[in-house]
């Protein structure tokens, strides 16, 4: 169960959401999007949203700042943070753009909302579970585009909904989070992404 929680806790890493959601909007929507620009868009947010921190992550971890993958200490998460707040601003100033796309844009903005909501507990203390935010925020961004292109999709969220009750009891097997950190986490990643629904949806 161990080896289980923590391939789940690997597979469902934060980093990936913004690139999974962007992939999911592109297979979902009905707007015709050219192939060669939908590759290039995924490329360059694969490289931003998850290369670009997993390398700035190898190095802090090197220079002894991360003592482990986990970012179990408070503090630890810090730099991470702001790395990743960064990166998500590029991308929603240079790659998913408003006139690009104006529910990719606002997923962005959901998953910056949430990140500043995050960095901002850091500092009363409180590590709410990063991965509830990511997987959470995602279920509801897909659940806005069901909505929003009135397409039944009720397999994909269940699958959604299932994949969420795996990684938070992974998370709290692992003993990474405590119940009020997996609820926060849920909550930051719901509301920051509903809170953005008034403008698209």
């Amino acid at each position: 169960m161990r080896i289980f929680s923590k391939l789940i806790s690997h597979i469902f890493n934060p980093l990936f959401f913004p690139l999974v959601g962007s992939i999911l909007y592109f297979f979902i929507t009905p707007k015709f999007n050219p192939p060669e620009a939908k590759r290039l868009i995924l490329l360059a947010i694969l490289i931003l949203t998850v290369i670009i921190p997993f390398i700035f992550f190898l190095l802090l971890r090197n220079l002894g700042w991360i003592t482990n993958n986990g970012l179990t200490h408070i503090k630890e998460r810090k730099i991470p943070l702001y790395i990743f707040i960064i990166v998500i601003y590029i991308t929603i100033m240079k790659i998913t753009t408003f006139d690009f796309s104006i529910e990719l844009y606002y997923y962005f903005i959901g998953i910056l909302g949430a990140l500043l909501s995050c960095l901002i507990m850091i500092y009363f203390n409180f590590k709410a579970s990063m991965h509830m935010m990511g997987i959470c925020g995602l279920t509801t961004f897909i659940l806005g585009l069901s909505f929003h292109y009135e397409i039944n999709i009720t397999l994909g969220l269940s699958l959604l909904v299932l994949i969420t009750g795996i990684v938070a009891t992974a998370r709290l097997y692992l003993k990474s989070h405590t119940y009020p950190e997996i609820i926060i986490g849920c909550f930051i990643g719901v509301i920051t992404q509903f809170l953005t629904f008034g403008y698209w949806l």
